[in-house]
Order: structure tokens, then C-alpha cells, then sequence
């Protein structure tokens, strides 16, 4: 879609055609509804209606019911950030006591959405000509202010009263970029940023090395995906401010600390697995330290105590029996207990699970679930029945 294309989806007709393409959509088939509609609107138009109403209808399930009145491409969309882990942000920017956001690089302005809604000033940059009228669009749209500008990042420069907000591009015209020096902006000039009061998104595999000190890293999970990293700048007056922080939606339910290890013991009776979250910011010995645990293994994500426990940050499961590890013992003590439907779950052992459940061909009528892990550097295997979320 083309800049004149979006700017007539924003006329009284492009408007209306856009409604009745959601109201007849699924009572008239795609061609059937095309066809027509291209006797009284030019191709173009009737196809970038049909395509917002389709991508209002993906976009639903990460932004709820504001994706109904917005607009996108299909690339931003996948960019986007989850309403509600804008929100989380946005939120806790708000409770530091800042008062205004720059975004560079706005996309459709998701974000942008979550700081106006949180009482933020905001003002948007987007390089992409399409994206920026998208972007303001989309903050009329659900009734918001905020100004956005068509420019490159490098050449806006923040007012003293804002906080600068990025989202590294980490893919260029070959594909993802791995080199941190490669994203736009450069990691060096995303370093520059976080040195005063700046908040930057980031994908969660990134290495702790490259936090800079001073810099809390927050890694967030919604509905149990990990879905991304948020770095809080030094500058940033940030009352709870910890090392690392792991926020886990719905909630939020968090967890910070600062890493530190936690002290590897016995296995109990009950087994808790983190949340990726958790796992990701290195916080599993500070989850054990919550529930009174300890670590199966000092290099395994695997939690254990004596007493059953639950945790908003973690899976916790009854440990009923140790069975054999190796694969005929294993088939042989599942099929005594007629088990037919297995699940496994795998840490620190070199199996892949769908592999192995299709070579047991389990047949009985009863379902498990099979812990493969290691104990003391032991690998074993766990039989666990899982407690109610």
C-alpha cells in the first residue's frame, strides 16, 4: 500500500468502503464481494480495504479491541508490540515520574497508543512515509494525542523533558542482522541512550554482556511466550530499579535480583519449572530463594522443594516416581502403568521428545508426564503429575 492509497482509506468513501467489507466479509464470498465492489471503487482502493479488514482481524489477538478502528501493513504488524506489554511499559514509565516519550522508529505507533494512554506526552518519528500517517492515524483513531513526524531517527533530537524510546531494527535488505553494530540504530549509539533516560526494546535472546551497567534488563512473558527484553536507561529514576527483572502477563507478576546462583540441593517432592522469563534474566536462584527451594543442578533451570509450593513465576509438579532412563526400561515401566498418551518435558539431556514418544508406541490408556533431566549430573528420568495452574 502506497501513501495516496492510505490517504484515500482516510476519506469519507475509503471510510465506508472499509465497514462494508468487516460487515459483508463471511456472508459474501471473497470473490463474489471483490467483484462488486470493484463496479462502483478502482482496484486499489477495494484492495487495501480488503486487506485492512484482514489485518484487523489478525491484529485482534495482540491488541484487543483497538485493532478494530486501526490500520496496518503486514510487516508492521508482526513488529508490534503486545498491547499489554506496551502497557506494562508505558505504565511503569509513567510511575518514574516522566512526563513526555520521543519514539524513534514509531512503527504504526502500538507503543505510542500505550504512553498516550498512560498520561505520556508523546511525539513519534518514522522514516517510513506510510508507517508515520499510519502511526498518526492510529492515535486519532482511539482518540489520542501525540504528534508524529516523517524523518530519520539520527536527525531528531530529544527536548530535556523527554524520554527517548527505541526498538533497534534488527533486519536489513539481506535478512536479520546478528552484528549488535549492524542494527539501527548501532548498538553503540543504543549504549549512548541508555547512559541517561532512555527505555529501549530488544529481542529476549540478547546477551547479558551487552547490559550496559546501570541498566536494569527486564525480560517479559505474555500468556507464557517470552517475547521480548526491555533495557531501563541509568537516568531514569526508577524507585524499584534492580539488576534484572522478569515480568510475567497476565499479571504483571514479578520477580528481580541479581542474579546470583542459587544453592543446589536434593530432590524433593515437588518439581517447579520457571518461567521463561525467569530462566532468561537468570533469575531461577532467586525464584528458589522465594519458595524454599533449591537448584536440582547448578547449571539446569529446574527448581525443587520438599513441601508443595505454588508461584505465579513457575509450573509446579508432584514428582511420583524415578523411572529407569534408559528407553527399552523406560517403555517397559510406562507400559506397567498403561500409559498411553505421554508428555515429555526435557532439561539438560540431548533427547528430543517428539522423537522419543513415537519410538516408546505407547498404546495403554492412561496419560504421564516424564521429566528428563539431570540430578548431581546424573541424567534421570521423573515421573510427575502436574498441579492445576
Amino acid at each position: 500500500m502506497d501513501l495516496v492509497t492510505f490517504e484515500r482509506l482516510q476519506t469519507d468513501e475509503g471510510r465506508a468502503l472499509v465497514a462494508e467489507v468487516h460487515e459483508r466479509a463471511g456472508r459474501e464470498s471473497d470473490l463474489a464481494l471483490g467483484t462488486r465492489l470493484r463496479k462502483v471503487h478502482d482496484v486499489e482502493l477495494v484492495a487495501a480495504a480488503v486487506t485492512q479488514n484482514h489485518l484487523r482481524g489478525l491484529a485482534r489477538a495482540k491488541l484487543g479491541d483497538d485493532a478494530a478502528g486501526m490500520f496496518f501493513t503486514h510487516d508492521a504488524l508482526q513488529q508490534a508490540t503486545r498491547g499489554a506489554v506496551a502497557t506494562l511499559r508505558a505504565e511503569r514509565l509513567a510511575a518514574s515520574g516522566a512526563s513526555a516519550v520521543l519514539d524513534l522508529g514509531c512503527g504504526i505507533g502500538s507503543d505510542l497508543v500505550a504512553f498516550a494512554r498512560a498520561g505520556l506526552r508523546v511525539r513519534g518519528v518514522e522514516r517510513d512515509p506510510v508507517r508515520a500517517a499510519i502511526a498518526s492515524a492510529n492515535l486519532r483513531a482511539l482518540g489520542l494525542e501525540g504528534e508524529v513526524v516523517c524523518a530519520d531517527a539520527a536527525d531528531v533530537v530529544p527536548t530535556a523533558s523527554e524520554v527517548v524510546f527505541l526498538d533497534p531494527a534488527r533486519r536489513d535488505d539481506r535478512g536479520r542482522v546478528f552484528d549488535p553494530e549492524a542494527m539501527s540504530p548501532p548498538w553503540s549509539v543504543v549504549e549512548e541512550h541508555l547512559a541517561g533516560r532512555a527505555v529501549v526494546k530488544t529481542l529476549p535472546g540478547i546477551p547479558h554482556a551487552l547490559v550496559p551497567d546501570g541498566v536494569e534488563a527486564q525480560w517479559v512473558s505474555d500468556g507464557g511466550d517470552l517475547v521480548e527484553a526491555c533495557l531501563w536507561g541509568a537516568g531514569l529514576d526508577l524507585t524499584d530499579r534492580a539488576p534484572r527483572r522478569a515480568s510475567a502477563l497476565p499479571g504483571p507478576h514479578v520477580l528481580s535480583g541479581d542474579g546470583a546462583p542459587g544453592d543446589v540441593g536434593e530432590l524433593g517432592g515437588w518439581l517447579h519449572e520457571p518461567d521463561d522469563a525467569v530462566i532468561r534474566s537468570g533469575l531461577v536462584g532467586a525464584l528458589a530463594e522465594e519458595v524454599d527451594g533449591q537448584l536440582v543442578d547448578p547449571r539446569i533451570a529446574w527448581v525443587t522443594t520438599d513441601v508443595e509450593v505454588r508461584h505465579p513465576l513457575a509450573r509446579s509438579f508432584r514428582v511420583v516416581a524415578e523411572l529407569p532412563f534408559r528407553e527399552k526400561q523406560l517403555k517397559a515401566a510406562l507400559v506397567a502403568r498403561d500409559v498411553g498418551t505421554l508428555t515429555v518435558k526435557k532439561r539438560g539431556v540431548d533427547v528430543v521428545p517428539e522423537v522419543l514418544v513415537r519410538r516408546l508406541r505407547l498404546k495403554g490408556s492412561q496419560r504421564a508426564t516424564v521429566v528428563l533431566t539431570r540430578v548431581d549430573d546424573k541424567a534421570v528420568a521423573l515421573l510427575v503429575d502436574p498441579l492445576p495452574r
